[in-house]
């Protein structure tokens, strides 16, 4: 009995005005609760004028102040890369989720998130193994068939630049003519 009840109060239209009604309103909640608790008024403004202060904890912070200028490049770099590949991912997944995109498309999409990925982890693997090599700092930029390898160095000796460009050119395979070593 109690089951044809519950189904009468839905089936009728005030019932499901009420059930949208509260689902609206919890929503509204969820809203100004997320807004509340977690919204950050500087984190939209963007890079600049002391804003990246306030995305690191104490001991990141001091490491950055500590190392000056040039740690704050590497940073910087490092964000500003991977921000532009969340974001150019995001839309390829939109493209591969979109019922109305064609086969074509999505298939395209996927697979330029496929190269996107190989690309992160061959930077990774550079700047990890010239690292490794004793530098600071490394970037590595890849590009569709270029390599840039930013070092924090004053200057590079003949066999680092040799090392630097085995290790980029044994990471990617684009030849070392077309690999550019950057000293920061």
């Amino acid at each position: 009995m109690k089951k044809e009840n519950v189904k009468a109060f839905f089936k009728s239209r005030s019932g499901r005005s009420l059930v949208i009604a509260a689902a609206v309103l919890l929503i509204g909640l969820a809203v100004y609760l997320n807004y509340q608790w977690f919204y950050d008024p500087l984190s939209g403004i963007g890079y600049g004028d002391g804003n990246m202060e306030d995305r690191y904890d104490d001991s990141q912070a001091t490491d950055a102040e500590a190392g000056g200028e040039e740690n704050n490049y590497f940073t910087s770099a490092a964000l500003t890369r991977q921000m532009s590949r969340d974001e150019a991912i995001e839309v390829l997944k939109l493209v591969t989720e979109n019922e109305e995109a064609s086969e074509e498309a999505k298939a395209e999409a996927a697979a330029q998130i496929s190269a996107i990925a190989v690309t992160i982890q061959n930077e990774s693997n550079i700047e990890s193994l010239v690292k490794a090599k004793g530098f600071e700092e490394c970037i590595a930029v890849i590009g569709d068939d270029s390599v840039s390898v930013i070092v924090k160095a004053d200057s590079l000796q003949a066999a680092e630049a040799a090392q630097i460009l085995a290790i980029a050119y044994e990471t990617t395979g684009i030849s070392p003519e077309k690999i550019s070593i950057i000293t920061k």
